[in-house]
């Protein structure tokens, strides 16, 4: 007997056309070096960032990141930051830190200039109940990081 999950992300979600969706797709095939994604849709791609309630309480309290959950925070952050660099036209440069417990911080610089620092804790859970939900997180940080830069463009241009 077969069972089939329904996804978590229909195929005809709006973030995906977005600049973050799109963003996010690429830079989730960037860090697919054997092709695996290839045949994926954007959804289906994505759909490890939407972790429900259910799933969350499923994870542990106390747990250590693996590689795979810590590839998908850099991807978020360099998502970010690619999108910073196309609003502003600087290079941001995401920095990302983290302990074998999951303990860490997440820092983006624009030149000299600090657009976002931003502490992780339990990154072994990490993810968002829907697309939208992640897609509002990063716009949250998109919009303090270029008002930042508005307000210090000689600092950013160092």
């Amino acid at each position: 007997m077969t069972t089939t999950t329904t996804p978590k992300i229909a195929a005809d979600d709006p973030v995906l056309t977005t600049a973050f969706g799109i963003e996010m797709v690429r830079q989730m095939r960037a860090t697919d070096p054997y092709g695996t994604l290839d045949n994926l849709s954007p959804a289906e791609i994505l759909e490890p960032f939407v972790l429900t309630k259910e799933e969350k309480r499923e994870l542990p309290i106390v747990g250590d990141p693996d590689e795979i959950v810590i590839s998908r925070i850099k991807v978020f952050y360099n998502a970010i930051s690619a999108l910073i660099e196309q609003e502003c036209g600087r290079m941001a440069v995401p920095l990302v830190n983290l302990t074998h417990e999951g303990f860490g911080r997440v820092v983006i610089t624009v030149g000299k200039l600090v657009v976002l620092d931003r502490s992780l804790r339990d990154v072994h859970r990490f993810g968002y109940e829907s697309l939208s939900k992640l897609k509002d997180d990063a716009d949250k940080h998109l919009s303090v990081a270029l008002e930042l830069v508005g307000m210090y463009p000689e600092v950013a241009g160092l």
